[in-house]
Formats: structure tokens, C-alpha cells, sequence
């Protein structure tokens, strides 16, 4: 009796160790923290956490302001970024497992006045763990209420607004993101944000008024480029779409959604032969999917297509 005793305890104690790894996978991610003025910041927490796993785990930047995730499984994280006498950042990302994934840049702002405090911060932890739990209006209370002590951490404002536009709330969610912009009118990925409201509400000629506004050079995310290419596309803005889907393959040439919309894009506006180069393309990459099948399938096609010119 004492054996099995023990051996249920050894068991339970194993399904613990399991669950609690399920954030494990094949994916690793890099990246780089620096200050406004580019200049690499050490010791900056980075806090990564698995939506579909329910878990995570914590890294810091070294001297060069680099940081490592390894052994990750592919899906969607959310990832906070915590240094004493800066602003918080939290963003989240598509990480994958069967393609290389690329380097996350971030900028941190020196935080003008007052300190983090440990009260503060431990509210902000509160707050990011119930967004993490979906849990999008408990956690709206507390960065409210954040807000309410703290009115210079305005970029809280986007953090309330990440709550209202998962609620499905674009009105709200666009009212509080215009709150950062008023203080940051150059901030790129609040625009993206905005103009993502505008097209959830299906009003796609503002959604790309308000991605018009992002300096194209400035833009180095690949998930960015595409998916603001592939808003284009959807609007048969074609040339457009080109433009963004070609940037996202520079800076990450085996994204293979990327490549597939480019394909896509050539063969739509009748360059056949472009399209046939980066269908080929495509296929160095992903060989053997039911999507590289269908790749195939385009290739011959536009073989034919040129051969009967």
C-alpha cells in the first residue's frame, strides 16, 4: 500500500513538472532592448508568456542589450519589458517553430519624473497576468487604476486600448491608442493599431488612410509589413501590397506567408514570370506541405500560361 502511496505522489508530482513545461517547443527567439537614442540597455526584464500554454518564463538583456528564448512552442506570446526608470512595454508576437523567427527590436522610453516603484510594478503584473487570462475587463480596472496614480505613464493608454479592441470594442480600443499618439505622434505600431481598428470595423479605406501614415522605411517587422500588405491586397491594391510583402521577404527571406502572398500578387497583376521565381522560391523552403503542393500546382500553370505567348 505504501508502494502505491508512493508511486501515485511520484506521478502526480511528474504531471505537475509536464503541465507546467507545456510553453516547451522547438522555437527560439532573439532580441535586442535599447533606449531612445539606440543605445543597448542591460538588465532589462523580459517577461515571455505562452497565450495558448498558460505559462512562461523570464529572461534579461546583457551588456549589448541582447536577450534569448529557447525551446518555445509555436502560437501567439505576449511579451512585457520591465527596467527601473523606464517606461513598461508590452507587446505580443506569432512565434513559430518550423521557420526561423525574427529578431524583436525594442525601444524603451526614459521615464520623465517619477520612479517605478515596487507598488506600481506589482500592479502592472497583476494587470498583464489577467490580460494574459483573457481576462481583458479585470485587468482594463487595473491599468486604470494605474493611470489614475501614475498619469505620466501614459503608455498605459495602450494597454487599455489592447483590452477594449479584443473585447471588440474599436470605438474605445481607437480613443484610448489616439491618447499615446498625442504624446508619441511618430509611433508606428500605434498607427498600425488604429488603422487595425478601422479595418475590424469594416472600414477599409480609413484602415489604409491610417497605414499610409507609417513611414514604409521605418517599418523593420516583418509581421508588420505583411500585414499591412495583405490589408492592401485584400483591397486590390495590388502595387501596394507588392511594395509591403517585398520588404517583409528582404528582412525575412523564409517567411513563408510572405512569399506565398508575393506569389500571389505577381501572378494577380499578370507578371507571370515574377511569380513563377518566387513560387520557386517558396518551394526552398517549404518543400513538402499541402500548401507547397498547391505552389506546385501554380508553377505548371504559369509554365503553360508562357509558353502559349
Amino acid at each position: 500500500m505504501k508502494k502505491i502511496g508512493i508511486i501515485l505522489i511520484l506521478f502526480f508530482l511528474f504531471c505537475i513538472f509536464i503541465f507546467s513545461q507545456d510553453y516547451k517547443g522547438k522555437a527560439r527567439v532573439t532580441g535586442i532592448v535599447s533606449d531612445e537614442e539606440g543605445k543597448p540597455l542591460e538588465g532589462v526584464k523580459v517577461k515571455l508568456y505562452s497565450v495558448i500554454a498558460g505559462g512562461g518564463f523570464e529572461v534579461m538583456t546583457d551588456a549589448s542589450g541582447k536577450w534569448v528564448g529557447a525551446w518555445m512552442r509555436g502560437g501567439m506570446w505576449n511579451i512585457d519589458f520591465e527596467k527601473n526608470g523606464y517606461m513598461p512595454k508590452k507587446i505580443s508576437v506569432e512565434i513559430y517553430e518550423t521557420q526561423k523567427n525574427p529578431p524583436i527590436e525594442v525601444r524603451l522610453k526614459k521615464m520623465e519624473g517619477k520612479v517605478i516603484t515596487d507598488e506600481l510594478k506589482a500592479e502592472l503584473a497583476r494587470g498583464n497576468q489577467l490580460f494574459d487570462e483573457k481576462k481583458y475587463q479585470e485587468a482594463m480596472l487595473i491599468y486604470e487604476d494605474i493611470l489614475k496614480k501614475f498619469p505620466d505613464i501614459y503608455i498605459i493608454n495602450k494597454n487599455i486600448g489592447n483590452c477594449y479592441f479584443l473585447l471588440e470594442n474599436y470605438e474605445k480600443a481607437e480613443e484610448y491608442y489616439l491618447k499615446v499618439l498625442e504624446k508619441e505622434p511618430n509611433n508606428y505600431e500605434i498607427m498600425l493599431l488604429i488603422g487595425n481598428c478601422y479595418a475590424n470595423r469594416g472600414e477599409n479605406e480609413k484602415a489604409l488612410e491610417w497605414y499610409g501614415k507609417i513611414v514604409f522605411e521605418k517599418i523593420n517587422d516583418p509581421t508588420v509589413l505583411y500585414n499591412i500588405g495583405t490589408n492592401y491586397y485584400n483591397n486590390s491594391k495590388f502595387e501596394d501590397a507588392l511594395k509591403y510583402y517585398k520588404r517583409a521577404v528582404e528582412i525575412k527571406a523564409d517567411f513563408l506567408d510572405a512569399l506565398y502572398q508575393l506569389g500571389l500578387t505577381h501572378l494577380t497583376m499578370g507578371s507571370y514570370r515574377d511569380a513563377i521565381g518566387v513560387f520557386e522560391n517558396y518551394l526552398k523552403y517549404d518543400p513538402d506541405s499541402e500548401r507547397a503542393s498547391q505552389v506546385k500546382g501554380f508553377i505548371e500553370f504559369l509554365k503553360k500560361k508562357i509558353e502559349e505567348k
